[in-house]
């Protein structure tokens, strides 16, 4: 006897939507995402989507209407709540736009709570586009199966940072000055990782880091690391001591 396919598929598209999910709730889906849909999946009435919201969880929906260029969707089924994620935050000075948007990548996928850009004085360029950086995170998210998104802080100027800086929050900073190897410094608790920009801090930033109570110097190893190096490095680290992976 044959086995029963499982439902729904493998290949069952995975959207984020903005509206709250709730059981027996239609949604309209229209501009990139119906394109998606209708357009690169060639999803017909009855297919089923994957939804989540960042707030209530992973539904299960079917297309109930297809129109020309938009389409109904009716929640069926609530797959899973919200994840939980690792109180970890990321303060990481601007660098160069494409790879400012990987670290952001990569900060979802990994499973950060709190992403937050800062301004230091040698960064490269002295803005930031939320909404490009929350797109590359949903994107992450839909093909990594995350439930959760990152939060993203206003860019904010180092001193603020620091100035504002929660008292019960570790920060490790991670200098190529050197400081304590990581996981000997990595303690239970609150925590946020500190990267540089690609010219790294000045004396007088490097200097103003070292003297905040929350601050943790830490070292990388022997070798320099580039500013997405070292962010993806120090948050695999974290993870395996302190995080998701942590025995």
């Amino acid at each position: 006897m044959p086995a029963t396919p499982a439902w729904p598929p493998k290949s069952t598209p995975r959207l984020f939507v903005e509206q709250v999910l709730a059981l027996g709730a239609t949604l309209n889906i229209s501009g990139n995402s119906a394109h998606y849909l209708i357009g690169v999946m060639r999803l017909k009435e009855g297919a089923p989507v994957k939804l989540f919201d960042d707030i209530s969880g992973e539904y299960l929906a079917t297309v109930t209407h297809i129109h020309k260029r938009d389409l109904d969707l009716t929640v069926t089924e609530k797959l899973r709540g919200r994840e939980t994620t690792p109180d970890l935050w990321i303060v990481q000075a601007l660098i160069k736009k494409d790879r400012f948007d990987w670290i952001a990548e990569k900060a979802c996928e990994l499973g950060v709570a709190r992403f937050v850009p800062v301004l230091t004085a040698r960064c490269v360029v002295d803005k930031v586009k939320d909404d490009r950086l929350r797109a590359h995170m949903i994107e992450a998210a839909e093909q990594c199966e995350r439930t959760a998104l990152p939060h993203i802080a206003p860019l904010t100027k180092l001193d603020a940072v620091l100035m504002d800086w929660p008292t019960d929050r570790s920060l490790y900073f991670c200098d190529e000055r050197g400081g304590e190897t990581m996981l000997e410094a990595i303690s239970a608790g609150p925590a946020a990782l500190l990267i540089g920009p690609e010219g790294g801090f000045t004396d007088g930033e490097n200097a103003l880091i070292r003297a905040h109570p929350n601050a943790r110097p830490i070292s990388l190893g022997p070798r320099i690391l580039r500013a997405d190096t070292a962010a993806v490095a120090a948050l695999s680290v974290w993870m395996a001591k302190n995080g998701d992976w942590a025995a």
